[in-house]
């Protein structure tokens, strides 16, 4: 709203809400992406947040028409999910198994839990051993609005979460403590988790630029329906990640594309 006014000031028009006009706002948005060259994310939280503005307004009785009647939002062309690939990912497990270091445990564990159940990593910072069910092999995991979901354990995580507690002194695995500390033995911040992974896939040989923790989080849910497709579907994927729609979880349909182009190019008809 400041720069709408700020737009409005500029150009000596009225701030009475009922002089502002469409055509007003249909020029706003054409300054905004012609001085600021906005990308159309950007165009689109602008106009959702003048929308809101209105709708609150009309509700109020603060304004006779809504001005934001007819005005279109532009179309944002959807990013593929950035992931991994499998043979990156295994190739990153192994460094993880054969690394070497006080902390390479909680590496181990942490990247690993990260690869097998998809949560934030804001989530993984705040878990807790009281989250932690090793001998029912889950986790429970607290998503947005503190809704808990339970995801299983992988096989291949509980050997590793065994050992990596074992290894620990009791006052720290007392249920309401933290799981992941840093070298201090404090809460490892989302920020200090950022810095560990990407010097661990650099140390690792992989690229660090390329790939951030949210990509993990793309990988498993991209390598779940690429290697598994029998067992699972959206409606899994959707449970295990915490949406709360399925709308949100259909960007990784475009896996089925992937498998459809490669089942194009090695279709040889040629030969």
């Amino acid at each position: 709203m400041n720069s709408f006014i700020a737009f409005l000031e500029s150009h000596n028009r009225s701030l009475e809400l009922n002089d502002v006009t469409k055509a007003l706002v249909r020029r706003y948005i054409q300054e905004r992406v012609k001085n600021d060259h906005l990308a159309p994310l950007s165009i689109h939280r602008k106009i959702s947040a003048l929308r809101s503005f209105t709708k609150y307004c009309v509700n109020e009785d603060l304004i006779e028409t809504n001005f934001m009647n007819g005005i279109e939002k532009p179309k944002i062309d959807k990013k593929l999910p950035v992931y991994t690939t499998l043979q990156e990912l295994r190739h990153f497990l192994v460094y993880l198994k054969q690394a070497e270091g006080r902390l390479a445990p909680r590496n181990k564990a942490m990247f690993t839990l990260l690869a097998t159940t998809g949560m934030r990593r804001s989530k993984l910072v705040e878990l807790t051993w009281g989250q932690l069910d090793l001998n029912n092999a889950v986790v429970r995991i607290l998503g947005k609005g503190k809704k808990e979901r339970i995801v299983p354990l992988h096989p291949i995580v509980i050997p590793i979460l065994h050992d990596f507690k074992s290894n620990l002194p009791d006052y720290i695995i007392h249920a309401t403590n933290y799981m992941f500390l840093n070298k201090n033995n404090k809460q490892l911040n989302p920020r200090g988790l950022h810095k560990i992974f990407k010097e661990t896939l650099a140390a690792a040989g992989l690229d660090s630029k390329r790939f951030s923790l949210h990509h993990m989080r793309h990988t498993f849910a991209t390598l779940l329906l690429q290697e598994n497709s029998k067992n699972v579907d959206l409606r899994v994927i959707q449970e295990l990640l915490g949406h709360e729609s399925l709308l949100t979880t259909q960007v990784y349909t475009h896996v089925k594309y992937e498998q459809k182009k490669k089942a194009i190019s090695t279709f040889n008809i040629f030969d």
